[in-house]
């Protein structure tokens, strides 16, 4: 069996002309997946727009309302740093609620994959660093409204601190929050998750690698979630712009393996989504997202 994976061609919204979000590659990575033969149509799975009021299971009303109807304030709309348009409402939605379907089918199969996903920089009242609303922390919440999952354990290895899922689950014994990323980056404040780890800059794939091999297989025992949701950011690469780690394409490609086979191994489903990654070379960018759909594929 191929792992299911989930994409919608609104998976990409109209942004301006040289603007650093690089939009394209959710399209561009689905469209390598298939050429590459490493999943077929049958693989694939479409997303809806979750209503809104499972959207405000995590964040406030006032939020939700002011960005859906674009009456959200300029200052606001900077911190997001994505200029609104009704597509890119569209947009959000729908890849929030492939982060939900995506989480369901891996209870069912043990591995799904979004290509899309991973917006943790956003707070239950504004959004952050390219993130609206939180996929992650949404998705978390559903599943427990529905009596799918009781403890979910978020795996995050985007460069960057998951600093708004952190805030999000302060308090919350139920889902045990994972942040492994760059120190001396974005966000300048880092926030409390349940267990960060701070990494230097310039560190390459033996000792990333290590780190993480320290941490998690004793994490699953401790935490014994019913449902992993992992955000596989790509921007540790050594090649790219927001990164400042070494990581290389083979050390993602290990990174994957390691993640997912430690977690199906120990009997535990994973929900990918693909997370940060950013250069001018989306080719080269696309085949590093592509190294979690590979290695996803490899694991099954």
């Amino acid at each position: 069996m191929n792992f299911p994976l989930v994409y919608h061609p609104q998976y990409v919204a109209p942004l301006p002309d040289k603007h650093r979000f690089p939009m394209l590659k959710f399209r561009l990575l689905y469209e390598l997946l298939l050429a590459d033969k490493l999943v077929g149509t049958q693989d694939i799975y479409t997303p809806k727009s979750p209503d809104l009021e499972l959207i405000k299971l995590i964040h406030t009303s006032d939020y939700v309302t002011s960005y859906c109807q674009g009456t959200i304030d300029p200052k606001s709309q900077r911190r997001i740093g994505l200029p609104w348009s009704q597509e890119l409402v569209q947009r959000t939605l729908i890849a929030v609620g492939g982060t939900i379907l995506t989480a369901k089918l891996a209870l069912k199969y043990g591995l799904a994959s979004n290509t899309a996903g991973g917006t943790h920089h956003a707070f239950p009242n504004y959004g952050s660093g390219f993130c609206i609303f939180n996929d992650l922390a949404i998705a978390s919440r559903v599943l427990q409204k529905l009596g799918l999952v009781k403890k979910v354990l978020i795996v995050d290895l985007d460069v960057h601190q998951g600093d708004g899922t952190a805030v999000i689950f302060q308090d919350d014994p139920t889902v045990f929050t994972f942040s492994v990323h760059c120190e001396a980056n974005f966000p300048g404040r880092k926030q409390k998750s349940d267990l960060d780890i701070p990494l230097p800059e310039g560190l390459d794939d033996d000792g990333y690698l290590q780190i993480l091999a320290k941490y998690l297989p004793d994490l699953l025992s401790q935490v014994k979630p019913d449902l992993v949701l992992y955000d596989a950011g790509v921007d540790i690469h050594v090649g790219d712009h927001l990164g400042k780690l070494a990581v290389t394409d083979t050390g993602l490609y290990r990174r994957e393996m390691q993640v997912l086979s430690t977690c199906v191994n120990a009997g535990y489903p994973v929900a990918s989504v693909i997370g940060g990654g950013y250069a001018k070379d989306l080719s080269k960018l696309v085949y590093r997202h592509s190294l979690l759909h590979r290695a996803s594929r490899d694991i099954l």
